[in-house]
């Protein structure tokens, strides 16, 4: 799971050795060999643990692009290296060990279930630094960040309103944790604004990567009647078979047209360079700090775009100045106007005229008015 925008610029920093102007040539020959020529510092080592493979698109490709753009802006000064596919538990804590034995002093982790992985191993390596991604649990050593992703979910349930005829999305969920429910709930106040009688068919997959099993879920979804599909696991299976199907979806993480040319109405574009890039600076000019950042489209971490050809251009415009009221703080997704919000049990969850904290929404713990579901404990 910020706020402020973070940029790529490259900060400079250098060191030289001058030689006193009186020296003279003769000199300079005989008293060179006493003068030690400038080290050049060795590169940082940069480690980031990926739950999932490296793919063409997807959670952990918008991860390892976030890992090329800080080789791209501090080039020599750093040295990255990933591991992928870890499963989260004794693995995660396996290879975190040996990243922060092999001299990484920032090591980036990529899901929620690292955290406590994190935590153990941070303990017994306190010069090393760590960034857990969608963790909550801070320590001296130990940052959090996580991006409002419900932000770019809103928007993307605007679409789907508008171009489902019936009302009837399909949404295929990996965990039902707050992260998650934040976008689905996110996702359905977004389509209810456009169409109140809106429903969201909900699947659980009990996994954040798991190919044939998204396949299965989104065609089961399609076979009930679900006109858009929209999903919170870490492949593009969902996208390709909504294209498989002739169906309208809603990419999530990176751009899927190249799996989906037909089916992909936008996508929800999570952008982690920035965040990175500031994060290993701040390491290389000794000012790191443990802390959580939290940062959606104002800090340019989320953003909507990658219009398929099916995205009428009035629903662009439409999505587009949605997206700069987020931005700007005049349009909050868990807000209520005259009418309270309700969870889909009829318990009031936002009073009207009322809105969520960030301590509510990091909470959340309930399926709002609209989700066809039910929420695992």
């Amino acid at each position: 799971m910020r706020r402020r925008a973070f940029g790529l610029g490259l900060g400079a920093f250098a060191g030289a050795t001058l030689l006193p102007a009186a020296f003279s040539q003769t000199r300079t020959t005989a008293a060179s060999a006493a003068v030690p020529m400038p080290v050049a510092a060795a590169p940082l080592k940069v480690g980031f643990v990926y739950v999932s493979p490296v793919t063409d698109a997807g959670w952990t490709h918008q991860h390892d692009l976030g890992r090329k753009a800080v080789e791209a802006a501090l080039g020599a000064r750093v040295q990255t290296r990933y591991v992928e596919n870890v499963p989260e538990g004794a693995d995660a804590e396996r290879v975190l060990r040996e990243l922060a034995a092999s001299g990484h002093q920032l090591i980036f982790t990529t899901s929620f279930g690292y955290m406590e992985p994190v935590l153990r191993v941070a303990r017994d390596f306190p010069q090393v630094k760590f960034e857990a991604i969608t963790g909550y649990k801070t320590a001296p050593n130990v940052a959090t960040a996580n991006a409002r992703y419900y932000e770019g979910r809103y928007l993307a349930g605007i679409a789907a309103a508008r171009l489902a005829a019936g009302g009837v999305a399909g949404y295929v969920a990996g965990f039902p944790i707050p992260e998650v429910l934040q976008g689905l709930n996110a996702f359905t106040l977004g389509m209810r604004s456009v169409n109140p009688a809106a429903r969201i068919k909900l699947l659980w997959l009990d996994a954040w990567f798991d190919p044939p099993r998204e396949r299965d879920a989104a065609m089961t979804l399609m076979n009930q009647g679900a006109e858009v599909l929209a999903f919170h696991t870490g492949s593009s299976a969902v996208m390709a078979a909504a294209q498989e199907r002739g169906r309208l979806a809603i990419a999530y993480h990176s751009d899927m047209r190249s799996v989906a040319p037909d089916a992909q109405l936008l996508a929800v574009v999570h952008e982690w360079g920035g965040y990175y890039t500031e994060r290993v600076r701040a390491v290389l000019e000794g000012r790191w700090q443990s802390g959580n950042f939290w940062g959606g489209v104002r800090a340019g971490m989320v953003r909507v775009g990658a219009f398929g050809p099916k995205m009428p251009r009035a629903v662009q415009a439409e999505l587009l100045a949605a997206q700069q009221a987020i931005a700007d703080g005049r349009l909050r997704p868990f807000a209520a106007g005259r009418q309270a919000v309700r969870d889909n049990q009829g318990r009031v969850v936002i009073r009207a005229g009322q809105a969520l904290g960030d301590a509510q929404i990091l909470q959340m713990n309930w399926l709002v008015e609209g989700v066809q579901g039910t929420l695992q404990r």
